[in-house]
């Protein structure tokens, strides 16, 4: 076996391990009970995209993906953010009573 049939058995191999990834995001996101678990299970969704576009720039030869990548990664990276702080926020209001109930 040469190396280059070894780095694309390896390349397959880690393309079923990703999209095992990916369907089990999947599964947390429709059935996780909270928020925080569906916030989570997108987070890893996002890191195995980006995975997943860095195997198929390997397998295909084509360095534009790296640069789809890195753009998967960002929006991944401001889109767990902004869960996160809608999520505190939510908490937030959640805890902080009504001042116009105690006034009647």
């Amino acid at each position: 076996m040469t190396p280059t049939e070894f780095l694309y058995l390896a390349v397959d191999g880690a393309f079923v391990m990703v999209m095992v990834s990916i369907a089990l995001g999947f599964y947390r996101i429709a059935v996780g009970p909270t928020l925080a678990d569906r916030v989570v299970a997108l987070d890893m969704m996002t890191v195995s995209i980006v995975a997943f576009c860095g195997l198929y720039a390997i397998f295909a030869g084509v360095e534009a993906f790296l640069d789809v990548a890195i753009v998967v990664a960002l929006i991944g990276f401001l889109a767990t953010v902004a869960l996160a702080r809608f999520a505190e926020r939510m908490m937030l209001l959640r805890r902080t009573p009504n001042p116009k109930e105690g006034t009647e």
